[in-house]
Order: structure tokens, then C-alpha cells, then sequence
């Protein structure tokens, strides 16, 4: 089974539920539907992640790892 992640515009969004109701549940489950949001207001709705990022930015470039260190 495949599973794929749509962005779908309002003006479509009832029809294209509509559609995918019609096919049996072993065919199409909807795992979940939400509003979308964007990578920035994401990360700024999680509490502290802002401040973590600036405090980030203020270290001084010796603090931080290069990809070798990183042992991936």
C-alpha cells in the first residue's frame, strides 16, 4: 500500500473527499485530514522554538560540528 500527502485547494476539497468515499475501505483509508500550515508557522506554534533558534544563531560558528563530525 502507498501512502501519499496532498495539499488540496478548498474549492475542491468536498468533491475530492467525496470521491475517495467512494472506494471500499481496503482500497482507501483516510488517515487523516487537517488544515494545512506551513514549515515556518509549524515550527513557530511548538513553545520555545523560536528562542531556541535565535540562541542557536548566536553561538559563535566554533560551537558547531562539521558534517565529518556528525558519524552519520
Amino acid at each position: 500500500m502507498k501512502t501519499v500527502t496532498l495539499k488540496i485547494d478548498e474549492s475542491v476539497n468536498d468533491h475530492f473527499i467525496w470521491l475517495l468515499k467512494h472506494f471500499s475501505s481496503n482500497e482507501i483509508k483516510i488517515l487523516e485530514q487537517s488544515d494545512y500550515i506551513s514549515d515556518d508557522d509549524y515550527l513557530r506554534s511548538i513553545e520555545g522554538m523560536e528562542q531556541s533558534i535565535q540562541t542557536a544563531r548566536n553561538e559563535p560558528i566554533t560551537k558547531g560540528l562539521t558534517l565529518d563530525d556528525l558519524n552519520w
